[in-house]
């Protein structure tokens, strides 16, 4: 089937993950690819091999170099314990694998399926992706973030999250959960992945899954999907196996039944030119990136942010979030007119006590923090006895550089200021990039600050749920796709989870919102035409429905959601947000590729961030 859902808020091609891989300084080519969908049998393994087998001889036959089968689609998913895991698990290299590189060499594909492996050495299972290709085995991939059915039968991966260089571009492979972690296909495109082979037996949402999508138009690589579909003891697979472009395109996907997802993807063979012309490996900043090895969430986060008498997380409350939509001019006094009257209505008539503003929505120009228009809005926040985050372009105290920056305001003044750290190319020449972290500590919980290209980098969101942010106020002036709608399925899904058709199946902030389990408030500019938009409020669970969020279309407005980040009264918290479940399965010993040596930092970036450093902001 064709790609017959999207809805696109906006595109760029000269933003992040637009631009396709391979496209300046490497030699291109066009390769047919193949996502088999597959309901296997739970422990029929020679009826399962039969008819994987006959699908992926399909789609070589229908001209596919690159096929993708599912996870563990050689004997079903469903283990009870060890012991029936034990009579399906076979070595790598083994009669499966035997069988599967017989069809590539006969063929002259690639084939990547999944399967439970038994280590000879050790004794040990896997749940392991098998690539083969003409040549024999090219090499295999355990699955390192199980899912709540892996810890039964298996051990983690030990074998990290490799890149293989072929004939046909550069591929890596992830299983199912590994994905839902930014970590994993991070590393996969640091290493300079072209494509990434997810095999997954994917459940509990409407598919093509969000997290899938995020990861490919992040990262500015194709995402190969194949998942299986039907149900196995009691649990319902949701299906929706596709091909997945850079930009967040469908290019082909199918919803439930067996079958063949199939697209042309263009890739290319210069490893070096791919990275460096990657718009959304560009932007990273890996020297600020150290706490993605970190482990905040393995002890009681009370205990560990409180330790050695540090002030801890705050109490938190029950409130109100709103993020407020328009279009700036560059009339800053018409801007803090609009401002102020959304502001002043928003907290008198919704009762917010946080209201968020797009980027570089106050000034055009650049001001110091002493501006009468930031003067104004302290005095709006202190007489309306309430918080907002506004954009304008600061110029620093001591020599006058100009930053992008995020002020966060209160009744009491100014909380925090965060200045920019990713600069798109055309805004290097304006301004400096930041190289800081910023939070802080107001009544409702822990807020942090992020905006432009801060939230399409990954690294950015997952630093401070680490550093234990309850919410993140999140400005854009952004003109990408970042919202995608859904057709619907004939998958039944359990209720309330939905299979309808759907405007804002997709939201790339909602995913940023879940997997770092934090709530996201995420403002974003408007034109007079209804370019940009989609702005919205986002919880921490991408996987509660039905979904406490309100999301904004084409024109200036308001959306508020009632929040909560206490943690009512228990030793260890029972709110997700503080509790931060996904956060606390990240394996970062995984990780380190992802960071880098600090850059050279000079005397006066010290002293402007000292003089511009508000009260109460704590900087990380």
């Amino acid at each position: 089937m064709a790609a017959v859902f999207w809805l696109a808020c906006a595109f760029d091609h000269e933003r992040i993950g637009k631009q396709i891989p391979g496209r300046k300084g490497a030699h291109v080519k066009d390769v047919q690819v193949a996502a088999v969908q597959f309901e296997p049998t739970l422990f029929d393994k020679e009826g399962n091999i039969d008819r994987v087998a006959e699908l992926v001889t399909r789609a070589a036959v229908g001209g596919a170099k690159l096929i993708t089968a599912p996870e563990m689609c050689t004997t079903g998913y469903c283990f009870f314990d060890q012991g029936e895991a034990e009579r399906m698990a076979e070595p790598v290299p083994g009669p499966t694998t035997q069988r599967f590189e017989r069809i590539a060499r006969e063929c002259h594909c690639y084939i990547v399926f999944g399967m439970p492996e038994r280590d000879e050495e050790t004794g040990l299972l896997y749940n392991t992706a098998v690539f083969v290709g003409p040549d024999g085995l090219i090499g295999k991939h355990r699955k390192t973030h199980g899912y709540i059915a892996e810890p039964k039968w298996a051990a983690p991966g030990d074998l990290g999250h490799q890149v293989f260089d072929t004939e046909i571009g550069r591929i890596a492979v992830l299983i199912c959960m590994d994905i839902h972690f930014v970590e994993t296909a991070r590393l996969a495109a640091v290493g300079g992945a072209e494509v990434i082979c997810h095999l997954s037996n994917w459940l509990a949402e409407r598919t093509p899954a969000p997290y899938w999508i995020s990861r490919a138009y992040e990262n500015g690589c194709y995402v190969m999907e194949s998942n299986r579909w039907g149900l196995e003891r009691g649990v319902q697979f949701s299906g929706g196996s596709c091909i997945i472009a850079p930009d967040a395109t469908i290019l082909d996907h199918i919803d439930s039944g067996d079958g063949l997802a199939t697209a042309t993807i263009t890739v290319g063979s210069s490893a070096d030119a791919d990275r460096a012309d990657r718009p959304a490996l560009r932007a990273r900043r890996p020297e600020l990136y150290r706490q993605l090895q970190i482990n905040s969430y393995l002890w009681n986060p009370k205990d560990f942010f409180g330790l050695y008498g540090h002030r801890g997380l705050p109490e938190g409350k029950a409130a109100t979030v709103a993020v407020a939509q328009f279009t700036p001019v560059p009339d800053t006094d018409a801007n803090l007119a609009t401002i102020t009257r959304l502001f002043t209505s928003t907290v008198a008539e919704r009762g917010a006590e946080l209201v968020v503003f797009p980027e570089l929505s106050l000034t055009a120009r650049a001001v110091t923090l002493q501006d009468p228009a930031v003067v104004h809005l302290m005095q709006a926040a202190a007489a309306a006895s309430a918080w907002l985050v506004v954009g304008l372009a600061e110029t620093a105290p001591v020599d006058g550089r100009q930053y992008n920056s995020l002020v966060l305001i209160g009744p009491d003044g100014i909380e925090a200021v965060h200045r920019k750290i990713h600069l798109r190319d055309g805004e290097r020449a304006l301004f400096a990039a930041g190289s800081a972290w910023t939070y802080a500590d107001i009544p409702l919980g822990r807020v942090g600050l992020l905006h432009g290209d801060d939230l399409l980098v990954p690294e950015s969101g997952r630093i401070l749920a680490l550093n234990a942010c309850d919410v993140i106020a999140g400005s854009a002036d952004n003109r990408e796709r970042i919202m995608m709608g859904h057709s619907g399925t004939a998958v039944a899904q359990s209720y309330p989870i939905p299979t309808g058709p759907s405007l804002t199946h997709w939201h790339h902030m909602r995913v940023r919102a879940g997997e770092n389990n934090v709530y996201l408030a995420f403002a974003n500019t408007v034109d007079a035409d209804g370019g940009g938009g989609c702005s919205g409020v986002f919880g921490p669970d991408t996987f509660a429905f039905p979904r406490r969020e309100q999301v904004l279309a084409g024109q200036e407005g308001v959306a508020a959601v009632r929040i909560d980040t206490t943690d009512a009264g228990s030793v260890y918290p029972s709110n997700v947000v503080r509790r931060k479940d996904l956060v606390a399965m990240r394996l970062p010993h995984w990780y380190g590729a992802l960071s880098g040596p600090d850059v050279l930092v000079r005397d006066t970036d010290l002293e402007d961030r000292t003089v511009a450093e508000p009260r109460h902001a704590v900087i990380a």
